[in-house]
């Protein structure tokens, strides 16, 4: 159960986050990230849940507007303007992820004639397959607390535009895959290799947008995933999950949260499926603890990175509770193997204590990245709509 003192410490955190970000209207102009967003959307969402406070409701979806009319058009330094769609301002604003959305970098994208620099690259802007879900996941929630099904349609929307620009491959040539950048205006690759987890999160982003999509039957403009679904299913076969990154990790105990919750809601994915995650995720974890990373100090570790494996293990208990209540449907094999999980669920404190204490909030690797870190950290402090289905 989560205390008064930690919605006070999100509190906290959250509007510092939109006065220093101009969301609230006391900085110009706006600066937006859409990792960073789809985290914050969430964590106002769920401080709405708690506080019954209209201001944190107001705030997520003002976020929602001023991200797509910032990220969803073409940058200040381009030569080109509007949406990145091509559409006209009014049926761009009904339709605003249709182009996608940027990813905010603060470096302009590379020219589709300009030489590859590996380093540069991370500084540039474009579109990631990774961000654009977690957008998707953000609008969904949106639908979900608000009833309002535009959100859905938005996000089912850019799932059409997203898989059509980073889906490369076909019946006569190799298997299909992601790739992990496209420009701008999703014309050309920025950068052409696949990201280990993009199929499996697309594969249950949009399994959660069917989902979303069947509360809303009135609304006969939200577009069908059936092929979208189908073709990353595809991508998953043969795939192993097993990752060395916290952020990977945490972003795996995403997915099994999600899967674990479409199976008990709508038995829309097969519960083996499940079983796999649950098996990867455990030998993550298993090699992350001997490695010790969380004995460096501050300065020679990444805060988002950490917390962002704090968010996934937040969501065991969870996918514990769900899969105790549906026995039948999972069995007792996912049920032993979440046991297993359950015992890195206090690496979470840890890694949230440690990034609470001001000290190391003081380091540059800290100060680098503040926006981030500390949307990350109210996250893994008040997970509630970030792990919600």
């Amino acid at each position: 159960m989560v205390d008064e003192e930690i919605i006070a410490e999100v509190r906290c955190i959250m509007i510092d986050f939109a006065d220093r970000t101009g969301l609230s209207g006391k900085e110009s102009p706006p600066r937006r990230y859409l990792w960073t967003d789809a985290h914050a959307v969430c964590n106002f969402l769920s401080l709405y849940r708690r506080t019954q406070e209209t201001e944190y409701q107001g705030l997520a979806l003002g976020l929602i507007d001023q991200v797509h009319t910032i990220l969803g058009k073409h940058r200040e330094d381009d030569e080109r303007s509007g949406w990145i769609s091509g559409l006209e301002e009014t049926e761009g604003e009904a339709h605003p992820t249709a182009g996608g959305l940027r990813i905010g970098k603060k470096l302009n994208e590379r020219g589709p004639d300009d030489a590859f620099d590996e380093r540069l690259e991370w500084d540039r802007d474009g579109q990631y397959f990774h961000y654009l879900t977690k957008w998707m996941h953000a609008l969904c929630r949106a639908s979900a607390v608000t009833g309002e099904s535009r959100y859905c349609r938005w996000a089912v929307e850019l799932a059409k535009v997203a898989h059509a620009a980073f889906r490369i491959g076909g019946p006569m040539g190799s298997q299909k895959r992601l790739l992990w950048k496209m420009s701008i205006d999703l014309s050309y690759p920025l950068v052409p290799s696949s990201g280990l987890h993009d199929p499996l999160d697309g594969y249950i982003t949009y399994n959660e947008l069917a989902h979303s999509a069947e509360m809303f039957p009135g609304d006969t403009g939200l577009p069908d995933l059936t092929t979208e679904i189908a073709e990353t299913a595809a991508m998953l076969e043969g795939r192993r999950w097993h990752t060395d990154d916290p952020l990977g990790m945490g972003g795996l105990l995403f997915d099994v949260c999600r899967t674990i919750q479409l199976i008990a809601a709508a038995a829309r994915l097969n519960p083996t499926i499940a079983d796999a995650l649950v098996r990867a995720s455990v030998e993550s974890l298993d090699s992350f603890a001997e490695q010790i990373p969380l004995h460096h100090p501050a300065e020679y570790r990444l805060a988002f990175r950490e917390l962002g494996l704090s968010i996934g293990l937040r969501a065991i208990a969870r996918m514990q509770d769900i899969a105790g209540g549906n026995r039948e449907l999972f069995g007792t094999r996912l049920q032993q193997a979440l046991e297993s999980l359950a015992r890195y669920v206090p690496l979470s404190a840890v890694i949230e204590n440690f990034w609470r204490s001001p000290a190391n909030q003081q380091v540059r690797a800290w100060l680098d990245h503040r926006d981030i870190n500390q949307v990350m950290l109210a996250t893994s402090l008040l997970s509630d709509e970030f792990l919600a289905l």
